[in-house]
């Protein structure tokens, strides 16, 4: 089945199906968060409030009701400075996204030992290959993702070394097929899953056709961690030219993904922490409202 019209069978047509109204979710006033664990938000998703007022925006994390964050750089300040501001605020910091400098890699461990972190992140590694791939948003080639398990092995391994774990957090372009089988496969089946652990960011592995579900019973404990993503209808379904249609990024609850078969299914496969995360554009509200949103719809399920 060709990839957009995969995706178009996984919002329409399975668990990932219909949307979700936020309604439904608020009237379900669970006893407890998913799995077991406090909810989570990647501070990518609130990085221009953080970046006006990293201490009062912290706080206003922590006052939403959110026990856990995950970093995407620090601002202005130093991993050590940052460190601060979260003990202050009361929140936990499990992970980390990082630089990775693959011929230097001190200064990163010991922004993560600053930080605290047990995993060591990267958004991808495109930057970071020899020679780099350029192209943003391009699909990652078998070529490329043999080349990413290749780094992503050699990172985990010094990682290792210094008493952290490295885990590597997908887009969409590794899910386009390309002479018979996607990157993200590929780098599944070439690295070694006591140094490479992965983070599913879920809205953007639904874009790319592909089921998280499906990857949680198929690789149990290779996925300790996710991104809570959503997604709106495009406007469109696609132009002439044959390019697949625009999600714009949507306030959990109001998008195309159903959560609940995901964190049953990612429950059993050995989560450990779940982040929210919204791509923009933020027209609707305000990045710490959405935020507000985020932690109501995470809290309320059951």
């Amino acid at each position: 089945m060709p990839a957009l019209s995969r995706r178009r069978f996984l919002l329409h047509s399975s668990g990932l199906g219909a949307a979700v109204l936020a309604s439904r979710w608020w009237a379900r006033r669970a006893q407890a968060n998913p799995a077991g664990r406090p909810v989570g938000i990647q501070l990518y998703a609130v990085k221009s409030s953080l970046q006006e007022d990293p201490a009062g925006t912290l706080r206003a994390i922590k006052n939403i009701g959110f026990g856990e964050v995950e970093t995407a750089g620090f601002g202005k300040l130093s991993a050590k400075e940052f460190r601060k501001l979260l003990d202050d605020a009361g929140l936990v910091c499990p992970s980390a996204h990082l630089q990775f400098d693959v011929d230097n890699l001190g200064p990163t461990f010991e922004d993560a030992h600053a930080l605290g972190v047990h995993y060591v992140t990267s958004g991808g590694l495109r930057a970071s290959l020899h020679p780099p791939v350029t192209a943003i948003g391009a699909a990652m080639t078998v070529e490329e993702a043999k080349r990413t398990a290749d780094l992503a092995n050699r990172i985990g391994e010094k990682a290792r070394q210094n008493g952290l774990q490295y885990a590597y957090h997908n887009h969409n372009g590794e899910f386009v097929v390309q002479d018979g089988i996607a990157g993200f496969d590929v780098l599944l089946r070439e690295t070694d899953p006591k140094l490479v652990k992965f983070e599913i960011d879920c809205g953007w592995m639904v874009l790319g056709g592909r089921n998280p579900v499906d990857y949680f019973k198929t690789y149990p404990h290779r996925f300790p961690m996710i991104h809570v993503k959503d997604f709106l209808p495009p406007p469109s379904h696609g132009s002439d030219d044959g390019k697949a249609p625009e999600y714009p990024g949507a306030e959990l609850g109001h998008g195309i993904i159903d959560y609940g078969p995901i964190f049953a299914a990612a429950d059993k496969a050995g989560l450990q922490h779940y982040f929210a995360e919204q791509e923009g554009p933020f027209v609707r509200m305000s990045q710490l409202d959405a935020a507000r949103q985020a932690y109501a719809y995470l809290h309320s399920m059951t």
